[in-house]
């Protein structure tokens, strides 16, 4: 949450291109994260994909979540990274 610019300013603005983590990193955070918007098994089949951010929103405490053109669900900061 908030890793470059702090919590409730989100990393990637409305319109970025972005690229979803790879499968390992996707199973990484599947068994470790225990909160909010765990990913689904729908989403772990966008590993590695290009997108572009079509909305952001903030969970309580900062948690950025993204919504992405053409991929289903919200995508938590740490699964994403700049293209």
């Amino acid at each position: 949450m908030g890793k470059l610019k702090g919590p409730y300013r989100e990393e990637f603005p409305v319109e970025t291109r972005v690229r979803v983590k790879g499968s390992g990193e996707l199973q990484r955070f599947r068994r470790e994260w225990k909160l909010h918007n765990p990913l689904t098994d729908e989403q772990m089949s966008f590993a590695s994909q290009a997108a572009t951010v079509k909305a952001v929103a903030f969970y309580h405490g900062g948690d950025e979540l993204y919504t992405l053109v053409d991929i289903p669900g919200l995508w938590h900061e740490q699964l994403l990274e700049a293209e």
